[in-house]
């Protein structure tokens, strides 16, 4: 009887120190971005909708719940500790799949600008499996490049090949729908895995040469679609699409540069309102950001971004177990690439991918990816402390 006290005991302390063992500094960022995140979903929507004679606040009831149901799939992700997510990977890992074939099939797969990549759910929700697929892979390669069944420290060649095999087969479908952002931000991360894990370079370099190649190689056989060639083009040249890709490159622009220094304020902005800039609530909520809350409203959602990967990054140093470390710097490659990539794309740094910018734009699927891949984050951090 007393044993069993005592691991009665022991369990409500574990289950104490996990909910009190979040980085706080880490929490208070993201929450501070779902905060932002929220006001810039109802600025971008809520001024045209209400001239239209619809609800005001339609993406902001749906953002919100959105959170909710974010909220609690990064705590259910921080309740099992992540050591032992790997006896369920091969469960994720071929859940992921289904999903992303389950898009292809006729009358199940919704078509969006051009990719099919979305599944309808009733109440007019929708779910993106290749967001949800960017954790399965993730934690796949972590689980085969963290095993050591040999005596070598680094991974080898089998070890590798058999990771590359976990992202290859979910990249492969993506390409078929195609989305080739997503493919960008998961490359990012597996790159990222496989540098960490203490592979030879040569894996690194040659992933690089196979990327570039693979680029190549897709544009001029067709694999791209004409409207992914143009946004390529408009990159380089933004005259060369001027009613279209070219124009919401261009309006993004002046949305961006008309906010100045302190912006025009909440719900004020001229561009926003008038929804010059197709998918502001999405892909390009950062010019609204812009444009109502300024450079300095911009500048400390970026500061946000810096803090929280920073924290992350101090998360994956700390941490002593290889499978934690690759699974949390995957975390870290996913996050800062996608930032950069929406934040890029918006300024005309980046070719447009559209990509959603994280914890801010409307979106349920990138909202519950993001959330679960916190709430990785602080289960890593909860075990890893002392």
């Amino acid at each position: 009887m007393s044993q069993i006290a005592a691991r009665q005991r022991l369990y409500r302390r574990q289950r104490s120190s996990i909910f009190h063992g979040f980085d706080p500094v880490l929490t208070a960022a993201v929450a501070a971005l779902l905060f932002i995140g929220t006001l810039l979903v109802y600025a971008a929507t809520r001024d045209w909708y209400a001239r239209n004679g619809l609800d005001p606040q339609y993406y902001l009831k749906r953002h919100v719940i959105n959170i909710a149901i974010g909220a609690l799939l990064a705590y259910g992700t921080t309740v099992i500790d992540y050591r032992l997510l790997r006896a369920y990977t091969p469960i994720v890992w071929g859940l992921g799949v289904i999903g992303l074939i389950i898009v292809l099939i006729p009358g199940l797969g919704s078509e969006i600008n051009g990719a099919k990549a979305w599944i309808a759910l009733p109440g007019g929700f929708q779910i993106q499996p290749a967001e949800l697929a960017k954790i399965s892979i993730i934690i796949g390669m972590s689980m085969i490049l963290s095993e050591r069944t040999h005596d070598s420290d680094e991974p080898t060649s089998r070890d590798v090949l058999q990771a590359l095999a976990v992202a290859a087969i979910p990249i492969i479908f993506i390409l078929i729908q195609p989305d080739m952002g997503t493919v960008f931000i998961i490359s990012a991360s597996v790159v990222t895995i496989i540098a960490v894990s203490g592979s030879p370079t040569r894996w690194v370099v040659g992933l690089l040469l196979v990327a570039v190649l693979g680029g190549v190689v897709a544009t001029n056989t067709g694999v791209i679609s004409d409207y992914q060639i143009k946004r390529l083009q408009t990159f380089v040249d933004p005259t060369v699409d001027t009613q279209g890709t070219g124009y919401q490159l261009r309006q993004a622009r002046i949305t961006v540069g008309s906010g100045g220094l302190i912006g025009t304020g909440l719900f004020n902005g001229p561009q926003t309102n008038g929804r010059f800039v197709p998918e502001q609530q999405t892909d390009f909520i950062f010019t609204v950001a812009g444009e109502e809350l300024g450079f300095l409203g911009s500048g400390l959602i970026v500061i946000l971004y810096l803090i929280m990967l920073m924290r992350a990054f101090a998360i994956a140093r700390r941490t002593s177990d290889p499978f934690g470390r690759l699974v949390t710097t995957g975390v870290i490659a996913w996050f800062a690439f996608q930032i950069f990539e929406n934040i890029g794309m918006t300024l005309g740094l980046m070719p447009m991918t559209g990509v959603p910018l994280p914890f801010i734009s409307y979106g349920g699927s990138s909202m519950f990816a993001t959330l679960i891949g916190f709430g990785l984050l602080q289960n890593v951090h909860a075990r890893s402390r002392g």
